[in-house]
């Protein structure tokens, strides 16, 4: 199989329909572009919670580098960053997790003080509790890896709720954020003998964009109808899920899609589709009046727009000026494609 998310097609198969929700405390499972469960806990509000893992570098920077140019992980910063962005998606609050650790035979201890302490200054700066966890050194295991699960709260006792048709499809900030800095901080060097030094730099920290819980929580105050986070599979992924989970169709202005300069440029160099690029730190909002949303969080900072709408039917379709084309399946990260061939 290939890399990365296990494909729809399989998810459905050989995932999704073997799992029987049951009980009334579970509101929601799991499912295709649903990435939390909700709880209910009987004062009227719900326990949300999701679950993230990946293979961990040990930086000493401290949290929050992102992925720091890695073969194939990431720091444990961004990992709960991930985490929180699904939990804020899903209407809550993040406020506790759990951390499990599974440790190769050959790592030190200073590496797993460092892999803590990038955890404890992530956790910290949002209020979030370290509930507890694991840490486990495996023979099997050949690299760190972190497996978390984030809590939350949310008053919106089944998240912010599905998309329907006639609702306009907002984005916030641009696309292809969190891959554009993995791929900068790795050809830094070749990047910087074509683009200038502070172009690259640039690219390289659009890392500090990822958070999506401001955007969340403003949107959850106006009322949005639903909201998905971008992030493997890129923007074409995240508004496919979006629409599955709906069972609906969508129209997509291409150019409406908001792309930096930055991440164009290197993509172009490294010979990859933005748009099926990690797009940690875009969230996707559906609303009814899409122009006042995306109005009201451009008044507190954050870019947002319009590029399209949530149709009926199943049909999912892309416009490029004149050109009309159909959406595919989510494929494979763009990013694996460059990890595969380095």
């Amino acid at each position: 199989m290939k890399i990365g998310k296990v494909s729809e097609t399989i998810l459905k198969r050989s995932v999704l329909r073997h799992i029987k929700t049951e009980g009334k405390e579970i509101v929601s499972g799991a499912g295709v572009g649903g990435d939390c469960a909700f709880f209910a806990s009987g004062d009227g509000q719900c326990v949300v919670s999701c679950m993230q893992e990946a293979a961990l570098t040990i930086g000493r920077e401290g949290a929050g580098e992102g992925m720091e140019g890695a073969e194939d992980g990431m720091s444990i910063g961004h990992l709960l960053q991930k985490c929180f962005n699904n939990l804020g998606a899903g209407g809550a609050r993040p406020t506790a997790v759990m951390i499990t650790l599974l440790l190769p035979e050959d790592i030190q201890e200073p590496d797993i003080r460092a892999l803590m302490e990038q955890a404890q200054a992530a956790c910290s700066g949002l209020g979030v509790a370290i509930a507890g966890g694991q840490t486990r050194i495996c023979r099997e295991v050949k690299a760190p890896w972190g497996v978390v699960t984030g809590f939350g709260k949310s008053g919106l006792l089944n998240g912010p709720g599905r998309a329907e048709p006639g609702q306009d499809i907002v984005v916030s900030k641009w696309i292809g954020l969190e891959g554009t800095a993995f791929l900068a901080r790795r050809f830094k060097d070749k990047l910087r003998e074509r683009y200038p030094a502070y172009f690259v730099e640039e690219a390289a920290s659009f890392d500090r964009y990822y958070s999506i819980l401001p955007e969340a929580a403003a949107a959850v105050k106006s009322g949005v109808c639903a909201m998905h986070d971008a992030s493997e599979g890129g923007i074409f992924a995240a508004l496919w899920e979006l629409a599955e989970r709906a069972g609906t169709g969508l129209a997509i202005d291409l150019r409406e899609l908001p792309l930096r300069q930055e991440t164009v440029e290197v993509c172009e160099y490294c010979g990859v589709n933005p748009y099926e690029l990690l797009s940690g730190g875009c969230l996707v909002m559906t609303s009814g009046d899409g122009q006042a949303l995306a109005r009201i969080l451009s008044e507190q900072g954050i870019p947002a727009r319009v590029v399209g709408k949530i149709t009926e039917g199943s049909r999912r379709i892309i416009r490029n000026g004149e050109e009309i084309r159909y959406m595919d399946r989510p494929q494979t990260d763009e990013i694996y494609k460059i990890i595969q061939r380095s």
